[in-house]
C-alpha cells in the first residue's frame, strides 16, 4: 500500500510539474537589429468595397504606407502533437507579396524544447518541423501562398498597395479578397466587425499537407490591438481548421520592423 501511495504521489507531482512548465511563457526574441527607415506612402485607392474602405480609413487614414518587407516577432501558443498546448515564440520574415520564412520555438519552463523553420520562397514551400519531419509539394505551395497573404492581417497596407491584389464587394460587412498564386489566383472571404469596422476573419480553402486529397476550410481570426509605430494593428491571430473546431495556434505580435533588407535573412535558419 505504501508503494502504491508513493507511486500515486510521484505521478501527481509529475503532472503538476508538467502543467507548471507549460504555464511559463518564454522571453521574447531579442530585438531585430535593424530599424524601420522612413516609409513612402500612396493615397487610399478609390472604388473599394464599403467595408474595406471603412477599415483602411480607420487604420491608416488617407495615406497608405508602402511595405516592402517585414520582420514580425511575438509569442504564441500551439498544439503541434498529442493535443498538448505549448507556449512559444515566433519570428516571421516577409518580402511582401513574394515569400516568407517562419521560425518558431515551443518552450517548456521558458526553454526551447523543439523548433520549426518554414520557407516559402520562389513559389515553393518547404516545411521543416521538429522530430525530423518535413513536407513539400504542390499542396504545400498552395497552403503556403495562403499563409503568405493571410499574415497581412498584420500588414494590411500590403493588401491595398500590391497591384495584383483585388477586392470584390459582397455585403455591408464582407468582401472577397483575391490574391495572386503564380499565374493563378486564390480567394479569401474577408469579414469585418460590424461595430468596430476592423478586420475580424479571413476564410479560405486550404490543403493541410502534401497527402491531402481535398481542401479544408481554414479560418484566420484577428483580435486585440497593438500599436506599431503610429498604427494600431490587430495584435492576435488565431488559426483554426474547420474540422477541429478550435484554434491549433494563436500568435500575438509584439514588434514589427518594416522595410529592412531581409534578402539574406529570409533564407537563413534560426531567430
Amino acid at each position: 500500500m505504501e508503494i502504491l501511495i508513493i507511486l500515486v504521489c510521484v505521478i501527481v507531482a509529475l503532472i503538476l510539474l508538467g502543467w507548471l512548465g507549460l504555464q511559463i511563457k518564454p522571453k521574447s526574441f531579442p530585438a531585430y537589429p535593424q530599424q524601420t527607415p522612413k516609409m513612402k506612402s500612396i493615397p487610399l485607392p478609390t472604388g473599394l468595397p464599403v467595408p474595406v474602405e471603412r477599415f483602411y480609413r480607420q487604420i491608416y487614414g488617407d495615406d497608405i504606407p508602402v511595405i516592402e518587407s517585414a520582420v514580425i516577432s511575438g509569442r504564441m501558443s500551439f498544439r503541434p502533437v498529442g493535443g498538448i498546448t505549448f507556449p512559444g515564440r515566433f519570428r516571421f520574415t516577409h518580402i511582401t507579396g513574394e515569400g516568407y520564412r517562419h521560425y518558431f520555438e515551443a518552450t517548456f519552463f521558458g526553454l526551447p524544447v523543439f523548433k520549426g523553420n518554414e520557407h516559402y520562397l520562389d513559389g515553393k514551400g518547404v516545411l521543416e518541423l521538429p522530430f525530423g519531419l518535413s513536407d513539400r509539394g504542390e499542396n504545400i505551395d498552395q497552403a503556403a501562398n495562403l499563409s503568405l497573404w493571410a499574415e497581412y492581417a498584420w500588414l494590411p497596407a500590403v493588401l491595398i498597395t500590391n497591384p495584383r491584389v483585388q477586392w470584390e464587394p459582397l455585403d455591408a460587412d464582407t468582401a472577397i479578397l483575391v490574391v495572386p498564386f503564380g499565374e493563378h489566383e486564390q480567394r479569401f472571404v474577408t469579414r469585418f466587425n460590424p461595430r468596430s469596422g476592423l478586420l475580424s476573419l479571413l476564410e479560405s480553402m486550404r490543403y493541410k499537407d502534401s497527402k491531402s486529397e481535398t481542401k479544408t476550410l481554414w479560418f484566420n481570426e484577428s483580435t486585440g490591438s497593438q500599436t506599431i509605430g503610429n498604427t494600431a494593428l490587430p495584435a492576435t491571430g488565431a488559426v483554426t481548421w474547420f474540422d477541429q473546431g478550435k484554434p491549433w495556434a494563436v500568435f500575438t505580435v509584439e514588434d514589427i520592423v518594416y522595410n529592412s533588407d531581409v534578402s539574406k535573412y529570409i533564407r537563413a535558419y534560426g531567430p
